[in-house]
């Protein structure tokens, strides 16, 4: 029995691994639309008899991805580039065509600015702007000893690509590929679960700490990408789209809310009857909420704060009262935006979703690529080699996809993998399987295996670099013509070129200008920092985006953080504060601004600024006190602005008092 036992487990074992690797249903439909499509896409350039007719197929490749809106944003970008890149490619050919050098120069220079500006964009916007950098070296290097032939080049250039988003875009509705918005909408109502557990937790233990909010951030940040993606799918794609961005500002705005009304609930000896009915409420809404109820508890908790400041109750038991209030809100935009996304009807709002970018290492990866491709251009010119202009499209186009790569050294290894395993597959199906074979059946199901092989491994992050490059360089590789040809000479040089690329794209991320874990950290620091210089002097612009925009950075942040665990976390706790103290200084001065107008509050708003410019702890709490005297004799409107004011300078008082030792340390110009 027991030798029955161990057999049964080890053949339960056999078939969870087998089962891990045999791709699942969902991914051989992925795959089959994308095969169809580079077959369709190929098929319709023969008929056109278009130049380079494989490149319809390449175009299709990278626009494979497995929901429909991701595709089609990707498409348009992909259009966009190719555009700009080749009126750019005719230009600097009708500048330089006759001086290799200078045009050389000139392409390198516009390179890097390309990579540049991809940095400070995110996803299909990013690969747009890096498009139309090497689309010139398709382009104008591939003329390079016949600068007549650029603008048909172009011409042709843009005619494929056409072709291959129509291919794709044709595929993916008649397949009926996965919506983005209908993946999205699960992933979402967990974030927004996950968020609710957050605020749950938060009201019964206090603060969890910022591996705990991190992790948090890490749940919600990747959505980002595919609420982008969705506006193009349905009509209402732009509502659900508005939506999505709305529930994903509301959730970092409901995590920092919640943080901060426990804290300054637990600052209080003896909460008031009012703070206990708020934070009642918020572990409501955490648990259940519903519309109907957030409407309110919303107008509920206007009320507690409005009778706070009337009554000139401490500024910590307006400051727990506000951030509920902003708990509900938080809410109620998260549920609004959730509905939004499911029916497409016109959010509440369309919030913006900024993303971090550091000037040092977008400046290094310009510099990287634009340093690797001169460095490698001057290489092969001097050597002399045959088809050099092929390879250097290979460089410039692999060093631009791998600067906004998160690890560009791990892409680097997928392209090298990738290179090899396209190449090698390449010379296999073309000297092999298509060897005095004449016919579009036969090249169709040669290709399909190897198609189907890199879809399958593009859909797994771990190996999505190299499925990625198969399924782009091995129609580069295998050159489907009509006629085929069979010149194995230039098939190894056109081989051994693009696997060259690789290796020497392998070394450029590792020797030239190499941006470390600890350097990145120290970035995303100088970055913060200077932000909160601006914040503290009324610069810091509008309260929604910098705590989305802060949010973004703390999630970058995480994944920057390397060494110990109390290392960690330290590092955490530290970039957390800076984003708190921020956050609430560019509120406080941006309601102070809304007070000005009222003239009995224009007494103690000088004091809050210079409190504020100076970081002066004391001064801060005085002036929240003060506010609350002047706004209990005014009216509501006014009175629940003082309260916004007033939560945000306390708020600023306990960090500034909290981590004076660390702002000292960091050198932020008040401390």
């Amino acid at each position: 029995m027991a030798e029955a036992g161990a057999a049964a487990s080890r053949v339960d074992r056999l078939i969870d691994r087998l089962d891990t690797w045999v791709p699942k249903l969902p991914a051989w439909a992925f795959a089959l639309r994308i095969w169809t499509a580079m077959m369709l896409a190929l098929a319709a350039a023969f008929w056109l008899q278009l130049d380079s007719a494989s490149s319809a197929a390449v175009c299709v490749a990278i626009l494979a991805q497995p929901k429909r809106g991701q595709a089609l944003s990707k498409a348009l970008y992909r259009f966009l580039g190719t555009i700009i890149g080749a009126a750019v490619a005719i230009v600097l050919v009708a500048l330089f065509g006759q001086d290799r050098v200078l045009l050389l120069v000139s392409f390198t220079l516009w390179l890097g600015l390309c990579v540049f500006v991809a940095q400070y964009l995110q996803d299909t916007r990013a690969y747009g702007a890096m498009l139309s950098g090497y689309t010139v070296a398709i382009i104008a290097l591939s003329q390079i000893d016949a600068p007549q032939g650029v603008f048909d080049a172009a011409v042709s250039r843009v005619a494929v690509i056409v072709l291959g988003i129509i291919a794709i875009t044709f595929i993916n509705d008649a397949l009926a590929s996965p919506s983005t918005w209908r993946a999205l909408l699960p992933q979402m109502t967990d974030a927004w679960e996950a968020t609710r557990a957050y605020a749950r937790e938060t009201l019964a233990r206090g603060d969890l700490g910022a591996a705990r909010l991190a992790a948090l951030l890490r749940s919600i940040a990747p959505m980002r990408a595919d609420a982008s993606a969705v506006a193009g799918e349905l009509d209402d794609g732009a509502n659900r789209a508005a939506g999505a961005r709305s529930c994903i500002a509301a959730l970092y705005a409901m995590a920092a809310a919640v943080r901060t009304a426990a804290a300054a609930a637990s600052h209080l000896r003896r909460p008031s009857p009012a703070v206990d009915e708020a934070l009642a409420i918020c572990r409501r809404v955490a648990e259940a909420p519903e519309d109907e109820n957030l409407d309110r508890h919303d107008a509920r908790l206007r009320d507690l704060v409005d009778a706070a400041v009337r009554d000139r109750r401490p500024a910590d038991e307006v400051v727990a009262l506000q951030r509920a209030l902003d708990v509900v809100c938080a809410a109620t935009f998260a549920q609004d935006g959730l509905r939004a996304l499911a029916d497409g009807h016109r959010p509440l709002r369309d919030a913006r979703l900024p993303t971090h970018r550091d000037f040092p290492v977008a400046f290094r990866g310009a510099l990287r690529v634009a340093i690797g491709f001169g460095v490698t251009a001057a290489l092969f010119v001097a050597l002399g080699l045959p088809q050099a202009s092929f390879a250097l499209v290979q460089v410039a186009a692999t060093a631009t996809l791998s600067s906004v790569a998160p690890d560009p050294k791990k892409f680097a290894n997928g392209v090298l993998i990738g290179m090899c395993i396209a190449a090698t597959c390449a010379g296999i199906a073309r000297f092999v399987f298509l060897t005095g074979v004449q016919g579009f059946p036969i090249l169709a199901m040669v290709m399909a295996p190897v198609i189907f092989f890199g879809c399958f491994l593009s859909l797994n992050p771990k190996t999505f670099g190299i499925g990625f490059i198969v399924i782009v360089f091995f129609p580069v590789l295998l050159g489907p013509s009509n006629p085929q040809t069979y010149d194995a000479q230039a098939f190894l040089l056109n081989a051994f070129l693009v696997v060259a690329s690789a290796i020497i794209l392998s070394v450029l991320v590792r020797i030239i200008l190499p941006v470390t874990p600890g350097q990145q950290r120290a970035f995303a620091l100088g970055s913060a920092r200077r932000s909160l210089a601006d914040a503290l002097i009324g610069e810091g612009g509008d309260a929604t985006t910098r705590t989305s925009l802060n949010a973004d950075r703390l999630f970058q942040f995480a994944g920057y953080s390397s060494g110990s665990g109390v290392v960690r976390r330290l590092s955490l706790s530290h970039a957390l504060a800076l984003a708190r103290l921020e956050a609430a200084a560019a509120r406080g001065h941006a309601e102070l601004r809304r007070l000005w107008s009222t003239e009995a509050m224009r007494g103690p708003i000088p004091g809050a600024r210079a409190a504020l410019a100076t970081g002066d702890d004391r001064g801060l709490e005085r002036a929240a006190g003060d506010l609350v005297a002047a706004a209990s004799g005014q009216g509501r409107a006014v009175r629940l602005a003082a309260a916004r004011a007033v939560s945000d300078l306390m708020i600023a008082a306990r960090t500034i008092g909290r981590h004076r030792r660390v702002l000292r340390r960091l050198a932020i110009a008040p401390f």
